[in-house]
């Protein structure tokens, strides 16, 4: 909204505003006017449409940010964090002072249109695959400031080859911040930082076969990572079937082995939880066979509806390893993650991580734990489960009103849910391949399942999809959810 008893913002006229900018100032109005959490997203999306479509041409020179503030009615740090983003992402340019002016990076009207990230799947043109955040959302400006200040600060000796355990004053914030936000009993001196959590499987993998572990067990349906991971080590996998409440003990115990990779936060892909009955009885078992529960806390940061579940190292961290990364509250390309076994495996994984690689880079550990110990961290988490509860139920409403019909669950946690089309947009294979015609990218929880089909799914002739939506802005949700529908034809509903 415009200032009262003006006719035009109050940008800098003649040669500092180019005729683009005033151009461009409808653009951003309907940002100004929208609903308060979604207003700073709105207000990006408007900048970048206008530098798009060439309505901002590059070289222009915007507004201050208290002057587009105050000229849209809107607070001023709602600009700032615009401002940066965006130059961030290359539309904008930033001088001290100087001001910002449109960049060069983006292309204009005649060019594809950019995207903030593009399809895991060739030639998709919304891709619901699971297992990637929104990598637009990490906090580039505030990860800019800390790495300066932690360069200035770190003593030159934590340059030198560090502890293959990791930095400790990593490994002390880590283990404030898992203690209070997951409920582990986490001691410094037994965590140990990885490569994300690819590499604590791996460590994992070697330690128990040195110990002479020859066979893990794995969710079925799960992680296909987990097998090949293992395999890597010389471990075999067992897959072991699910019920309603998370790892079916019975098949467990008939199994024979002593070891259990499990998602019990957030089950993966089924998205259960698993109660507290299971929970309580899978440490039974490790107790009974002198054996030891993996828990991958893949995505235990992000709850909307309900209280964090705690994790289940904390109930027993003897018979417990729990692993977790910055993969999915960060970015996976920072390869940083944590390891926190049982005593009895510390040492025989700290020996392997030095003979691995001597221990992660101590530059993006001290930062991190910058990160962390500062509160950054914890506003990062708070940012990104703002955006993911709206595009979460933005799925969610799409599928209500294009499915109707549709059992949806997996919905209160993580970055993915469960979505049971009716038998009448059955069978499988004629939905997934009408879908790939449709070019929507969609998994069905059966691939990530040894028997082919979802246990509990009963005679239904429907489909069970298991759909991202973290990385997916609610336009492109809502566009892939009207292509899909669209790849039924009315008369087969």
């Amino acid at each position: 909204m415009k200032p009262s008893g003006t006719t035009s913002p109050s940008a800098p006229q003649g040669d500092d505003a180019p005729p683009s900018w005033n151009a461009a100032w409808e653009l951003l109005l309907p940002a100004a006017a929208a609903p308060a959490r979604q207003r700073g997203r709105m207000l990006q999306s408007a900048f970048r449409e206008a530098v798009r479509s060439g309505r901002l041409a590059a070289g222009t020179r915007l507004p201050s940010s208290r002057e587009l503030a105050a000229d849209l009615g809107v607070s001023r740090g709602l600009v700032t964090e615009a401002y940066e983003q965006l130059t961030a992402e290359g539309y904008l340019r930033s001088d001290r002072g100087a001001g910002t002016w449109v960049g060069g990076a983006a292309r204009a009207a005649d060019a594809p249109r950019a995207r903030d990230l593009a399809p895991r799947e060739a030639g998709a043109l919304v891709d619901f695959l699971p297992g990637t955040p929104d990598l637009s959302l990490f906090p580039r400006a505030a990860w800019a400031a800390a790495h300066k200040g932690v360069l200035e600060r770190l003593p030159h000796r934590s340059l030198g080859y560090p502890d293959p355990r990791g930095l400790p004053e990593l490994r002390t914030a880590l283990a404030a911040l898992l203690a209070r936000r997951r409920g582990v009993v986490a001691d410094p001196e037994r965590i140990v930082v990885c490569s994300g959590v690819a590499q604590a499987t791996t460590l994992l993998g070697f330690a128990l076969g040195e110990r002479g572990e020859r066979t893990v067990g794995v969710e079925d349906p799960g992680s296909p990572e987990h097998t090949a991971l293992f395999a890597a080590t010389g471990v075999r996998t067992r897959l072991l079937p699910l019920d309603e409440e998370g790892l079916a003990t019975g098949p467990l115990y008939a199994s024979g082995v002593r070891v259990a990779v499990t998602t019990p936060a957030h089950q993966f892909p089924s998205g259960i939880a698993y109660s507290a009955r299971r929970r309580a009885e899978l440490l039974d078992w490790a107790r009974a066979v002198d054996g030891l529960v993996v828990e991958d806390d893949y995505d235990g940061d992000f709850r909307y509806d309900r209280a964090p579940v705690g994790a289940l190292q904390g109930l027993d961290p003897e018979h417990v390893a729990y692993t977790g990364s910055v993969s999915k509250s960060l970015a996976p390309g920072l390869r940083l993650g944590w390891l926190l076994a049982p005593e009895r495996l510390t040492g025989p994984i700290v020996t392997r991580k030095r003979t691995m690689d001597l221990g992660n880079p101590a530059l993006d550990q001290a930062l991190l734990a910058d990160f962390v110990t500062s509160g950054a961290y914890d506003r990062q988490l708070r940012r990104c489960q703002r955006s993911y509860r709206e595009r979460r139920d933005a799925l969610v409403g799409a599928l209500r009103e294009h499915f109707p019909g549709t059992e949806v669950s997996g919905i209160a946690a993580g970055l993915h849910i469960i979505a049971r089309l009716p038998a009448r947009y059955g069978p499988e294979p004629r939905l997934l391949e009408r879908a790939a015609h449709a070019r929507v990218a969609v998994r069905p929880l059966s691939y990530y399942s040894s028997r082919g089909t979802e246990r509990g799914a009963g005679a239904s002739d429907g489909v069970a999809l298991v759909m991202g939506y973290a990385h997916l802005p609610p336009s492109d949700i809502a566009r892939g959810v009207r292509l899909l529908a669209g790849a039924v034809p009315a008369h087969d509903a």
